[in-house]
């Protein structure tokens, strides 16, 4: 919602005052200056980035449409999660938790939390330390270190798509002026037909201009920020699990080991204590 919202501002603030100002909405629209500029920064991304990473981009670029995953029930639903596995692993011993990590599909603790399963990536971190911890006794320092390094890679690719959005943010006002200079190349045939021609022909060219600089700093270069932002939130969960895991190897209670990932969690977002708590108690 608030994408929408910012883009229609975006839109309206900028055609709104060059209408009040007396211009002509019509001039704007030239279609092949936005062939050019679109097709160069869409050339231009494919060129610079691996399929994976433009993947990335128009799926993350659809989520900021749908609203990101990682909110605060996602993040009490992760914290719950834990907990039921720390109080199984507690009450029963390490090894009752195998079944569980091994085949997260078929557990009857995994399954009650549907929104986390459905990150293949989150999840593949949980069951992995959790495995770590019933095949063997690492130190929580060990433990800390290895993850500190996976989230580091982790933190790289949930950029990924940010940085390339970037980029292209960056070259549009440049590909804006090459269309300019296209659309003056071509206004140069038309010096004998005449002033009104001509001026026609260097306004269609300057559009190109303001195209550029308009798409990168007022749609383009938002996006990528907000690809950012959403990066953030993701890689939120991550640091969460880790210091819920650290804390219940450390030898914390169920209880207060999922209190440590709370408090790892950004405050927008962070359940109060009883609200988490009685959430524990419902699931």
């Amino acid at each position: 919602m608030a994408l929408i919202i910012g883009a229609i501002i975006v839109v309206a603030s900028v055609l709104g005052g060059y209408v009040l100002h007396g211009g002509q909405l019509l001039v704007l629209w030239q279609p092949t200056e936005i062939l050019i500029i679109g097709g160069a920064a869409l050339g231009s991304f494919i060129i610079s980035n691996p399929m994976h990473t433009i993947k990335e981009v128009f799926g993350r670029g659809m989520r900021l449409l749908t609203g990101s995953p990682f909110n605060k029930a996602f993040y009490m639903d992760l914290l719950s999660l834990l907990y039921d596995v720390f109080d199984k692993s507690r009450k029963q011993g390490v090894m009752s938790i195998e079944e569980d990590i091994d085949n997260p599909e078929s557990s009857q603790i995994f399954t009650r939390y549907p929104a986390v399963m459905k990150s293949k990536e989150l999840m593949a971190f949980v069951t992995d330390y959790m495995r770590i911890i019933s095949s063997g006794n690492m130190a929580p320092h060990e433990l800390e270190g290895l993850m500190d390094n996976e989230i580091e890679t982790r933190k790289h690719e949930l950029e990924e798509p940010a940085h390339a959005v970037n980029k292209v943010a960056d070259a549009l006002p440049g590909l804006g002026i090459v269309a300019a200079v296209l659309g003056i190349v071509i206004t140069m045939s038309f010096l004998s037909s005449g002033p009104e021609v001509i001026g026609v022909k260097v306004a269609a060219a300057l559009v190109g201009t303001f195209l550029g600089i308009w798409m990168g700093y007022g749609f383009v270069g938002p996006t990528s920020v907000a690809l950012e932002h959403q990066a953030m939130y993701e890689l939120r969960a991550y640091e969460c699990v880790k210091a819920a895991i650290v804390a219940t190897v450390s030898g914390q209670a169920p209880q207060m080991a999922i209190e440590f990932g709370r408090k790892a969690l950004p405050t927008d977002k962070r359940p109060l204590f009883q609200e988490l708590n009685d959430h524990v108690r419902s699931k």
